[in-house]
């Protein structure tokens, strides 16, 4: 089994039932999830030791997301508790020429607070094969940048590989740091990157495009860069309306770029962590040694089926995501 490590916050997640708008409801359906926690979550059901760190409020909250977390099988012993409150999120889905709308309560949340030198990264990487991190937990506060910092830098020593998705949130960098040098730096202590031109437009002060030929640059670029980094990886999203969109998904392994058969999602019931549950595909395929190909399709594959499911996280399992990564998306009942 191998064992993945996830570092960021643990979002409780309020929506309206089916497709409302708050205005309409009094009831407010809730989930547990984020970027981070999403990825662990999906590793976890595709058969991973998943193991997540973060910090939640001590109180019957906090306590209702470590259960949702233990209830995917999610290592949660290194999931803090302190007195401030938990992240919470409300989403308004969209609905197809109706837009979907999300609001953030998480600027005082106790992730942020959370002290760099109170997480044992060196137990927690013991035997552990893939650490993942993303552009959201070092934007939070200096405590969760510091932590993060650390963290890579022991995986780096202990020679556990590192993926990033450094996905940058304009709304979140307020405590004084520059973004793109704090990713810049982070990315550099990084294996795989997950991110297209926007991600090396924002890290290089480039102005790459959507297009597979300055996909390619932008990872020659990218890669001299950061020298370290071995495999690129890219999904890209057009949409015709909110409710149907068609992904699919490329890579460029250092010489050669790989692409796989785009996936159209007529039928969207939630696209909250579609992106998590590509890159947890991503990593799923590495760490299996998938050839190139086979895990692009297997990470657009979970992408495309977690539109299909309510909730942040990909509760999808192997044979339910490589059916349609073989090309099997007639949605047919199963007996």
């Amino acid at each position: 089994m191998k064992k993945v490590v996830t570092y960021g916050e643990i979002l409780a997640r309020l929506t309206p039932p089916g497709f409302k708008k708050m205005s309409q409801t009094n009831q407010l359906e809730i989930y547990y999830g984020g970027t981070e926690t999403n990825v662990s979550v999906s590793l976890s059901l595709l058969g991973c030791q998943s193991v997540h760190v973060s910090r939640v409020s001590n109180d019957f909250l906090g306590n209702a997301a470590i259960s949702n977390l233990k209830s995917s099988g999610v290592d949660t012993s290194f999931v803090q508790k302190g007195e401030e409150p938990l992240g919470l999120y409300f989403v308004e889905p969209g609905a197809v020429v109706r837009s979907g709308v999300i609001s953030y309560n998480r600027n005082h949340s106790a992730f942020r607070a959370m002290e760099p030198n109170s997480i044992p990264w060196a137990a927690i990487f013991k035997d552990a094969d893939w650490f993942h991190w993303t552009g959201i937990t070092p934007a939070h506060s200096e405590n969760n940048f510091l932590a993060l910092k650390e963290g890579l830098m022991v995986a780096k020593e202990m020679g556990v590989t590192v993926s990033c998705d450094p996905a940058y949130r304009n709304g979140l960098w307020k405590y004084g740091r520059n973004a793109t040098d704090v990713l810049k730096g982070l990315v550099a202590l990084s294996d795989v990157f997950i991110g297209g031109a926007e991600q090396f437009n924002e890290l290089l002060g480039t102005d790459f495009s959507l297009s597979d030929d300055d996909f390619q640059k932008g990872s020659i670029a990218l890669k001299e860069a950061f020298p370290k980094l071995k495999n690129i990886y890219d999904k890209t999203r057009t949409g015709k309306n909110a409710s149907w969109h068609q992904i699919e998904a490329r890579m460029w392994n250092g010489k050669d770029i790989f692409t796989c058969e785009p996936i159209e999602i007529t039928h969207i019931v939630d696209r909250i962590g579609t992106g998590d549950a590509f890159a947890a595909g991503i990593i799923f395929g590495e760490l299996n040694n998938y050839a190139e190909k086979d895990t692009l399709a297997f990470a657009n594959a979970a992408c495309a089926i977690k539109h299909t499911i309510e909730g942040d996280a990909n509760l999808a399992d192997f044979n339910e995501i490589n059916q349609i990564a073989e090309g099997n998306t007639s949605g047919r009942l199963i007996r």
